[in-house]
């Protein structure tokens, strides 16, 4: 099987050129798996063009040794799904590609939700895991993909959507706010303390829209979260003879993920993909509506500036494996842990003013059209095709 191996040298911290030169590629040839390629990275879009370079080169199955973040993962994905490949690939049947990742990105959400890194574990030992089990053949695990179809208005001259791919997260509301003014910190604050900058000055917005939450086939109807059960339970509004979820905002947090349970190492924000991992492709959906505390009245700069201390109390919980997705309401308003009140997240597995048009997919920015809509659905390619990741 031939190998490419590809490194973004600007993700991150910068190291990624170190770390393949010093113990990835030293490592592939200690194990005589020869790269057939090393190439890093110039810039945007570079790695997928570069994968399909390699892949209309050699037939078969191939692997690729990635070492980036999730971005440039983002990119490979959209790039090749997006392509009708020549040469080698020309009028044959498609096939997998298989993924040896390095971690070198600033939150490697991807990565740390397949690998959990215990305190004594060396750092480089950590980030090779994936090289490590790819040598000794393991089994790759096929990876679910969102596809988000974004459409204009009806009366726009748009004739065709764009359909933009995930494997990690799309969001919208304060999510997406945070990662596209957290791109605009990355040279001043290169790790993740700037997605907590970037909270703080998006902490006070609402996002006004509209959702529908469509069931999976194997359930029938939408299911959310109940921390007495701890774990999911059929929504009280969604039959099978009506299964679909109309959920209003205004929204402060509004997130799905597909394959990860987190998004840095400790914010550990859809908890429940890897303590109850769903029969079907499916997205964890993570909402937080202001409204639904008790203690609103009306919609004012003080009641928003109010709620902001909750919606910090709600991912700083997220920071404690995934606590959030416990703390209800009390009477006067309160966030606790246990009573009968009103969870303060809502957590669903799932198949605007100017900032609710924000739409995050694996932390790129796109927007929504005024008066269009985004529609988003989990897929999960067949064996012998898609993007397999060794575990």
């Amino acid at each position: 099987m031939p190998i490419l191996v590809i490194y973004n040298p600007a993700s991150g911290d910068c190291t990624a050129q170190q770390l393949f030169h010093s113990h990835v590629i030293p490592r592939l040839h200690s194990a005589n798996a020869i790269p057939t390629e090393v190439i890093p990275t110039r810039g945007p879009g570079h790695a997928g063009v570069e994968v399909i370079n390699f892949l209309e080169k050699y037939g078969g199955d191939t692997t690729v040794v990635l070492g980036s973040g999730d971005g440039t993962l983002h990119e490979i994905i959209n790039q090749l799904m997006g392509v009708s490949l020549k040469g080698a690939r020309q009028n044959v049947p498609s096939s997998a590609v298989h993924l040896v990742l390095v971690p070198c990105g600033t939150a490697n959400a991807l990565y740390s939700s397949m690998f959990k890194r215990t305190p004594e574990q060396d750092a480089v030992a950590y980030k090779l895991r994936s090289l490590e089990a790819f040598l000794i053949g393991s089994t790759p695990k096929l990876l679910t993909l969102a596809f988000t179809s974004l459409s204009g208005p009806p009366a726009s001259q748009q004739t065709q959507s764009r359909v933009v791919l995930s494997a990690v997260v799309t969001s919208t509301a304060l999510h997406a706010a945070i990662l596209e003014d957290s791109e605009r910190l990355r040279k001043e604050i290169p790790g993740i303390e700037r997605f907590k900058v970037a909270a703080q000055q998006n902490i006070t917005k609402w996002y006004s829209s509209c959702v529908k939450l469509l069931p999976m086939p194997s359930s029938g109807v939408v299911h959310i979260y109940d921390p007495d059960e701890g774990d999911f339970v059929p929504h009280d509004d969604s039959s099978e003879d009506n299964p679909i979820l109309d959920v209003y905002g205004p929204f402060a947090y509004f997130l799905s993920t597909v394959n990860v349970d987190r998004l840095e190492p400790e914010f550990r924000i859809t908890p429940m993909t890897s303590k109850s991992p769903a029969l079907d492709a499916s997205m964890d959906v993570v909402m937080v509506r202001p409204q639904r505390d008790p203690t609103f009245g009306l919609d004012t700069p003080q009641a928003r500036q109010k709620f902001a201390g909750k919606a910090v109390a709600v991912l700083t919980a997220a920071y404690q494996d995934g606590n959030h997705i416990n703390l209800r309401y009390s009477e006067n308003g309160d966030i606790t842990e246990g009573g009968t009140g009103k969870t303060v997240v809502e957590c669903l597995p799932d198949d605007i003013d100017e900032r609710a048009h924000l739409l995050c997919s694996d932390g790129t920015i796109f927007t929504i059209e005024k008066g269009g809509r985004a529609v988003c659905k989990a897929a999960l390619p067949t064996d012998n095709t898609g993007f397999l990741v060794h575990v």
